[in-house]
């Protein structure tokens, strides 16, 4: 049975073309599917479906998504973080974590989940808050150069948490079987990669996803450490954010639940 599948010319540039066209034909393709992105059930037979690769350096694992969830699309994934990804896709549970490397010796970034009300609705956020000081690549100095790296990545000051701040083009935050897997950015190849990568698939509340899923964007903000700290509660999360932007530590940018 022919299936309605989009196979994005990234993916079948990974697969090759005989893959890619029994694929479409429906020979190596499920009917029905949990969309890995909002994991509600899916058929692609009646409806579009997204092919979504993630590779590793040795491994690839290819997950179905609604067209209007994600769009067919290649994500890198580190070959010690895939069978996270795998684990997620497949069903079984894990815990958190944060590595990410905007410095050359790894720094590990903490990233929490949140909602933030502005105009009157909430919005899904992710708050970025290293465990140290983030040195300019190639620099042997003590200095923190977080933000500033950021900025120059589009990332833009933020004074004061009333409204959404402006888009990044290029960046999205991943979202695959309902757990958040990834913040992504252009790469130098013209596609994407990993700038935040769980080790485990990162679990976020019901009401994140829906707000999420509602949106399509989700805001993402970013401070020096000490900043923010691990706060429980999201009003206090809130005012963690006020203050940063208050003493001109915090940046942020809002990005697509799903990049292209």
């Amino acid at each position: 049975m022919q299936r309605m599948l989009d196979v994005s010319d990234d993916v079948r540039a990974e697969i090759g073309d005989d893959e890619a066209d029994r694929l479409l034909a429906g020979d190596n393709s499920p009917g029905s599917y949990d969309c890995t992105s909002c994991r509600t059930p899916g058929d692609s037979g009646q409806e579009r479906t997204s092919t979504v690769l993630f590779v590793g350096e040795e491994t690839a694992v290819l997950a179905f998504a609604h067209a209007t969830c994600l769009p067919s699309q290649v994500v890198q994934v580190a070959e010690e973080h895939l069978q996270g990804a795998v684990r997620s896709i497949t069903g079984e549970d894990g815990s958190t974590g944060a590595p990410a490397a905007p410095a050359p010796e790894q720094a590990v970034l903490g990233v929490t989940s949140g909602l933030v009300l502005l105009d009157g609705e909430l919005h899904p956020a992710l708050v970025v808050e290293p465990t140290g000081p983030i040195a300019r690549p190639g620099s042997n100095g003590p200095g923190d150069e977080f933000l500033p790296l950021l900025i120059e990545q589009g990332f833009m000051p933020v004074t004061g948490v009333q409204e959404v701040p402006p888009k990044l083009p290029g960046w999205s935050v991943l979202l695959a079987a309902g757990q958040l897997h990834a913040v992504l950015q252009p790469g130098a190849d013209g596609g994407t990669v990993a700038w935040w990568q769980a080790h485990q698939p990162l679990p976020v509340t019901e009401g994140w996803r829906a707000a999420a899923n509602k949106l399509s964007t989700v805001l993402v903000f970013a401070a020096p450490v000490g900043s923010i700290g691990r706060q429980q509660r999201e009003d206090l999360l809130r005012d963690a954010l006020e203050k940063a932007a208050a003493n001109g530590l915090l940046v942020g940018g809002s990005m697509p639940l799903a990049g292209t």
